[in-house]
């Protein structure tokens, strides 16, 4: 027995479905239990199968822990993944051998745990949840903030609100507006971090240096991410750039590369056509990477000698570091 329900939705769940579900999509329970005798289909959990004897995708280890959970929808890494957010390697490995998270209504408990399924009770489900896509699961933006609040890291939650946002995914506002719904665990956090993505610093790297380097040190506030056509080096077409921070006022651009292994052939040359191309237009160029960054108080001298060459007036004050450079200098 092979009706044109079942096989749709068999399709629909990459080849997972439950027993209530071949019921009602036309098997009887003489057909169910056939199958499974057979080996045909394969008990994932109790009530849940699967129509083969392999090792499960990812997409079937979902389908079949959503359909142990009726009425449940993916939640934390598994929905961002479904919404085709693409996750750090470490997320990734995290994700392929943790507990997969699910997320049901508040107040629906489920009877038994199942090994490798993780779930939570959620008030907000109803505004939260897409029970109607394909898989079910949370809004992009009630993952991000979950899975942000989470993360082990300032950097790993600055990594994942910035992926979203610089992907397409969701806005600083939306972001904000589930935030400010919630009462979980670094709320202040991701408060600052959401203020810092929307004015432009869109990765761990560049939200260090607006914090750690720029505010904390009392530089010029500069221009982030502002976009440029430049000649190629050939100088027979152009391209369109963008600048990570640009001191318009003193010709200056500071390039952050975020990249720990930043060393491919053609990232390089393309570093250096950016330069290039800045020099010719009177700009001075500093590109700063994690070394750098994460010893803010000597980049926040370097950067502000440079900008006092080019016409600033100030001068970098001391962060609330013990030890910041820039007291020690100033000192001197």
């Amino acid at each position: 027995m092979s009706g044109p329900d079942l096989q749709r939705l068999l399709r629909r769940q990459h080849g997972v479905l439950s027993h209530r579900q071949a019921l009602g999509a036309g098997a009887d329970q003489v057909h169910v239990a056939r199958m499974v005798r057979r080996g045909e289909w394969v008990v994932v959990h109790p009530g849940v199968y699967v129509t083969h004897n392999g090792p499960l995708t990812r997409a079937q280890r979902e389908w079949a822990a959503l359909l142990r959970y009726p009425g449940s929808v993916l939640a934390g890494a598994a929905a961002l993944a479904a919404h085709g957010v693409v996750a750090p390697s470490r997320g990734r490995q995290a994700r392929q051998s943790g507990p997969l998270e699910l997320a049901l209504p508040h107040g629906r408990h489920p009877r038994r745990s199942s090994p490798g399924i993780a779930t939570s009770q959620r008030r907000d489900f109803a505004e939260a949840a897409l029970p109607a896509a394909n898989p079910p699961r949370l809004r992009v933006e009630h993952a991000a903030v979950d899975v942000a609040s989470r993360a082990p890291s300032e950097d790993a939650a600055v990594a994942v609100l910035a992926d979203v946002v610089r992907d397409g995914h969701t806005t600083p506002a939306r972001l904000s507006a589930v935030l400010e719904r919630q009462r979980g665990p670094r709320r202040a956090l991701l408060r600052e971090v959401l203020a810092d993505v929307g004015s432009g610093a869109q990765s761990p790297l560049e939200r260090r240096y607006l914090r750690d380097v720029e505010r904390a040190h009392g530089l010029p506030t500069g221009q982030r991410q502002v976009r440029e056509q430049v000649a190629s080096w050939s100088g027979v077409e152009t391209s369109t750039l963008f600048r990570d921070v640009h001191y318009a006022l003193f010709s200056s651009l500071v390039e952050l590369d975020g990249g720990l292994g930043h060393s491919a052939a053609a990232d390089r040359w393309a570093d250096l056509d950016r330069d290039l191309a800045a020099a010719a237009d009177g700009l001075a160029t500093l590109r700063a990477g994690w070394r750098q960054v994460l010893d803010p108080c000597r980049l926040a001298l370097v950067v502000g000698r440079t900008l006092s060459l080019r016409g600033w007036h100030g001068r970098p004050t001391p962060c609330a570091r013990p030890d910041c450079r820039v007291r020690t200098e100033r000192a001197a």
